[in-house]
């Protein structure tokens, strides 16, 4: 992942080996909807509704937050599920996950969607570093508009 951030302007350094090797990310933020590591990497709804107050906690601590990159299906269903609760969009009706996803949002924040960048993912070709950095390519560009 990082050196898809570096390339995309995101990160000080392609990768990182430790909290203490320099790595600064710029203009990002980096989150986890669900803050456990259940059985099988998959949390279950239950496990997903347990962390969602944690969510809900972090977006209010992020007041100039303008634009969201969701890894994966469960990211982005938790984080739509956020905008629901928070009263950002009336329903989640019309926002739906897939590679490549962007929605501007009615309080003008911008929502980007993308395959999850797991080994299950990359090894199997369905999420390419090209498709990854396209991804975040387009999130600059929108920062930067």
């Amino acid at each position: 992942m990082f050196p898809v951030l570096y390339e995309a302007g995101f990160a000080s350094q392609p990768e990182s080996t430790s909290r203490d090797d320099g790595m600064k990310l710029k203009d990002m933020w980096i989150s986890a909807s669900v803050r456990c590591a259940p059985p099988g990497n998959k949390p279950l709804p239950e496990e997903q509704r347990n962390c969602a107050h944690w969510l809900d906690e972090e977006m209010t601590l992020l007041p100039r937050l303008k634009l969201v990159v969701c890894l994966g299906k469960i990211g982005f269903d938790a984080f739509v599920a956020y905008l629901v609760r928070s009263g950002v969009v009336a329903s989640r009706a019309g926002i739906e996950f897939r590679h490549g996803a962007e929605y501007k949002l009615p309080n003008g924040m911008h929502l980007l969607g993308t395959y999850h960048p797991s080994l299950q993912n990359t090894n199997t070709g369905k999420l390419t570093k090209e498709m990854f950095f396209k991804t975040f390519a387009r999130a600059r560009a929108l920062l930067e508009a």
